[in-house]
């Protein structure tokens, strides 16, 4: 997954940190009083916001609402990354902020989720003590057993020391109840496969998320219609290798899940994120051509340019063999805007490596693009190789994100004076501002009033910014 490491072109792909959800169960007025509320915030890619908003829903079975702020809350939980450098401390600085909350309320819990839990386990609860629950991705079906057992050892007086690091067998997707009645935005995050087995050597998801493990196709349809039914006309399909996913009985690929989806009466966009080049097959391609709903935009990480480093790094694909597939999909679906994820300072680099992965920039011409340095993760292998002197790394990333910035305003410049649907989200920072997503998912601004909030309308591109187009309302009959 795409994730916030030192420097990137972030925009549309990638939320940062954020405090999620923003969503509000809807429950009868009688239970409402009894609330009380839970605090999460979330750290690193889309799978997380969506493993966020799962645990609001099954918080619901136990009495918890979602508030926007750790002071108004009962419980706080911060759902974690391990992909950043020093994610670990983060957690911590974070959990030292909070802590005179907990002085103030000794009934308030703190969890930490996530990778980070994965990975560091019982090492929080020692360094922490503050902290009543780690938990890793896979088990946070388990918050309404977890709780229970926390209520029983605080009332017994004990310190709770609960965590839960296993991959257990059960599958968790299967655990969670349907996706709960909430206020939702007009676009929703689906995992629908989760894990990787790929063990690229700067990785750590094989590790804190397991071996690859697909949903199967009628809890995915499942979910969905729910969504729809709740307000919902856009779908992402989210997996750490989205397209090596694979119904276990059918032998459904995602091309297939996504022509059944296409399908569902109220779908109106869909997307999938991220892709391995290793997994692209020609069906997959070709969808892309076929498919109105399927959004004309693409990220296909590829991290490098130079096949050597792609080598060390364990990528097993090529940039001769990631270009061909780049015009694969541009023949299949001309207007298509790809974006990228781009490690600069791998371990062995040498300046020509890097000139590489400029020239495989200059080639592809992308809409948007990731761009960080590389950043050592314990327990992988290219870890313990010779690192990149941190100035070099520096230098590089300064070059190559000025390129992709620079390719990323062209784009934006090219759109202007056509008219795309937008899929208006949310209010903007200025009164009477709409913001809206593109087909090509860049955020877009115009004048409109809040009852646009989850209609598509076309819209004139009248300006192109670097993180955003702005446009107006395009009205056939005056123009």
């Amino acid at each position: 997954m795409s994730n916030n490491n030192s420097s990137s072109n972030v925009t549309q792909d990638q939320p940062a940190s954020s405090d999620t959800p923003a969503v509000s169960p809807v429950l009868p007025a009688d239970q409402q009083a009894d609330q009380k509320s839970c605090y999460i915030k979330t750290y690193g890619c889309q799978m997380n916001v969506y493993d966020s908003e799962r645990m609001a829903e099954a918080l619901t079975q136990s009495g918890y609402k979602p508030v926007d702020s750790p002071e108004d809350a009962d419980m706080i939980i911060l759902n974690t990354c391990h992909i950043r450098e020093k994610a670990a401390e983060k957690v911590y600085s974070e959990l030292g902020r909070l802590k005179p909350l907990k002085q103030k309320n000794k009934d308030l819990i703190f969890g930490v989720a996530g990778c980070v839990a994965q990975a560091e386990g019982e090492e929080i609860l020692s360094r922490a003590p503050s902290v009543d629950m780690v938990f890793g991705p896979q088990t946070y079906h388990d918050l309404p057993a977890m709780l229970s057992e926390l209520s029983v050892k605080r009332d017994a007086g004990e310190r709770p020391n609960i965590v839960r690091t296993s991959f257990p067998a059960d599958d968790k997707f299967a655990a969670l109840s349907v996706r709960q009645p909430l206020k939702r935005l007009p676009s929703a995050f689906v995992t629908i496969q989760e894990g990787c087995d790929k063990f690229c050597t700067f990785c750590v998801v094989p590790y804190t998320r397991g071996a690859e493990v697909s949903r199967s196709t009628d809890d995915i349809v499942a979910e969905v219609l729910a969504l729809v039914e709740q307000g919902v006309s856009e779908v992402t399909l989210l997996g750490q290798n989205v397209n090596a996913w694979q119904d276990r009985v059918s032998g459904l690929r995602l091309a297939g899940l996504l022509r059944q989806l296409s399908q569902i009466n109220g779908i109106e966009r869909l997307r999938f994120t991220t892709s391995h080049p290793r997994d692209m097959d020609d069906e997959l391609i070709a969808v892309h051509g076929d498919l109105p709903e399927l959004m004309p935009y693409l990220h296909l990480p590829v991290q490098s340019g130079s096949d050597r480093i792609l080598k060390l790094m364990n990528r097993h694909h090529t940039s001769e063999s990631y270009l061909d597939l780049v015009a694969k999909f541009r023949l299949a679906r001309p207007d298509l805007a790809l974006s990228s994820d781009f490690i600069v300072g791998f371990p062995g680099e040498t300046d020509a490596d890097f000139e590489a992965t400029m020239e495989l920039v200059r080639k592809v011409q992308y809409a948007q693009a990731f761009s960080f340095k590389y950043s050592p993760r314990h327990g992988t292998p290219a870890a313990e190789e010779e690192q990149v002197p941190e100035d070099i790394k520096s230098e590089r990333l300064r070059r190559l994100q000025a390129l992709l910035d620079e390719q990323q305003i062209a784009f934006h410049a090219s759109l202007i004076g056509r008219v795309l649907p937008v899929l208006f989200e949310k209010k903007g920072t200025v009164d009477g501002q709409l913001i809206g997503r593109s087909p090509y998912l860049q955020p877009v601004r115009v004048q409109l009033p809040e009852e646009a909030i989850g209609k598509i309308l076309p819209v004139r591109i009248d300006a192109g910014h670097l993180r955003a187009l702005s446009g107006t309302l395009f009205d056939e009959e005056l123009n």
